[in-house]
């Protein structure tokens, strides 16, 4: 038998435990993604029995993406000045109210190669939210691979679903 090569190796320990959580307590996901690029969505769809617990996902990858469907307006998008934890848990709440999911998924980052001046724009950076009953529960880093775009959207999905992970385990503080 052929080596699975989808989803990424470095995803698949996390994503069982994430799915196995999800099936056994009959709950749901929605995912709110940006520089993953639907890495998250994806892995979680690769599971047998995604229909069961997965509600939907938007890379909102864009600034009119988020104006189209996260509810972002001309007037949020004049001071935009990159990925922040306060934009991944407005684009959490907003989505997981739209698809009334359990939990919602939710990351922006700088993938690179390139990006900018500040902290939020070095590759590597990853604001990510999780939103549920309990609040949103937010994380920020840095990944530490510098500007291998492949490599920093992979950790971006690992990092995401291990947020959820601590969500459903109680481990995760507000």
């Amino acid at each position: 038998m052929a080596e699975q090569d989808f989803p990424p190796a470095e995803i698949r320990e996390i994503l069982q435990e994430v799915t196995s959580f999800l099936k056994s307590r009959n709950e749901t996901v929605s995912v709110a993604e940006t520089a993953a690029g639907g890495l998250i969505s994806s892995s979680l769809l690769s599971a047998p029995g995604a229909s069961g617990y997965y509600k939907g996902g938007l890379t909102l990858y864009t600034l009119p993406s988020r104006i189209a469907y996260a509810g972002w307006t001309q007037e949020s998008i004049k001071g935009y000045r990159g990925p922040t934890t306060d934009i991944v848990t407005g684009l959490a709440k907003h989505v997981r109210k739209d698809l009334d999911s359990t939990y919602t998924i939710s990351e922006s980052g700088t993938a690179g190669p390139t990006g900018g001046d500040t902290p939020n724009r070095t590759p590597g950076y990853l604001a990510l939210a999780v939103d549920c009953e309990k609040g949103t529960f937010v994380r920020e880093l840095n990944t530490g691979l510098g500007t291998d775009r492949v490599a920093n959207m992979k950790r971006f999905a690992v990092e995401a679903l291990k947020l959820l992970k601590d969500v459903m385990t109680d481990e995760a503080k507000l």
